[in-house]
């Protein structure tokens, strides 16, 4: 059960605050149909319904799923994530993440920030640190790649993201980055999920490719624990028997995190299919299902990329995939985010 206080300003609202604080637990303020309401959670043996009773402004609530900040037992409106005022994940416009899967060059990322800034897209990708199957395989530029892709996403007036692997790298790519990912790979790495959560910049988790939705929506309610509601829910694929593809995407995910979640909700095809004819349809067929959003891999010379060139679009290409997804969006009653 959770305290709920309706009127968080109120006196029995404060009191109730200031009691729970004293036994260590934790006053979540949420946004919702009825005005912001607080959610007070780890009250343990507390007994509750005594409080409850004690005045109208609280009331008592029994979520029937786990992921109780994340689900909408309590927060029943959708959350929006606004990056730095320039962008903004969920709500009506479809926002489209695009770049390389990894910075390799000023000159790689400059350009390719000023055909997908062109196309229509909102935020700019790249890949500073990458987690590779082999340990020979490249790792990425660190650090150096990481002011690369700032100066590229300044220099076209777009948000950056970038993957955070380490915990040693939180604060670096905090203060360069507008939004911090974390990838497949460590959806269920709770210690680095607790840290970025406390950091204050919006948070793109990415679904680990054998993690259940409910898996999935519990290592959001990581973050959102340590006080970070600016979470936005990547459905990349998941590990199948199918081989023809390099994951199989779960097109179901996301109505279903939809129904289940506030948070906003976007698809990364690349990934899924491991392909790059493949994107075009997937992103549609994304869109379609009611996606909030979607990243895109694009890179001038995928015969040379460093890492997933054969997943990566050309950029004529994603210029192609951006004209296809405008009439699509307007059909779901949605606009481009970043189209003039």
């Amino acid at each position: 059960m959770v305290l709920v206080l309706n009127e968080p300003e109120s006196p029995h609202a404060l009191k109730a605050k200031a009691d729970c604080a004293t036994r260590g637990c934790r006053a979540y303020d949420l946004a919702t149909s009825r005005g912001t309401v607080s959610a007070v959670l780890g009250l343990g043996s507390v007994d509750l319904e005594r409080m409850a009773g004690e005045s109208t402004s609280l009331s008592v609530v029994t979520p029937k799923s786990p992921y109780i900040l994340a689900g909408r037992a309590i927060k029943d409106t959708d959350t929006v994530v606004t990056i730095r005022e320039r962008a903004q994940i969920g709500g009506g416009p479809l926002a489209v993440i695009a770049g390389p899967c990894s910075i390799e060059s000023e000159a790689q990322i400059m350009e390719t920030a000023e055909r997908v800034r062109a196309a229509g897209a909102a935020i700019l990708r790249g890949g500073a640190f990458k987690p590779r199957t082999s340990p020979y395989a490249f790792q990425g530029m660190g650090l150096e790649g990481l002011r690369l892709l700032r100066r590229a996403g300044d220099a076209v007036g777009l948000p950056i993201i970038t993957e955070v692997l380490d915990a040693d790298d939180i604060g670096p790519v905090a203060e360069l980055a507008d939004i911090i990912q974390i990838g497949a790979r460590n959806c269920q790495n709770f210690s680095l999920l607790r840290k970025i959560g406390r950091v204050g910049r919006p948070v793109l988790l990415k679904r680990g490719m054998m993690v259940t939705i409910e898996e999935f929506l519990m290592s959001a309610e990581y973050l959102l624990s340590e006080g970070n509601m600016n979470v936005i829910l990547c459905e990349r694929g998941i590990r199948t028997f199918e081989t023809e593809t390099r994951n199989t995407l779960d097109i179901s995910a996301v109505p279903i995190l939809k129904a289940k979640t506030h948070l906003p909700v976007i698809v990364d095809p690349s990934h899924a299919a491991g392909t790059w004819t493949l994107i075009r349809p997937l992103a549609l067929a994304a869109v379609a299902a009611g996606a909030d959003g979607l990243m895109i891999e694009v890179h001038s010379s995928p015969e040379t990329a460093l890492c997933d060139g054969g997943q990566s679009l050309r950029p004529y290409r994603f210029d192609e995939l951006m004209s296809a997804l405008a009439p699509l969006a307007g059909a779901m009653g949605r606009a481009i985010a970043g189209s003039a």
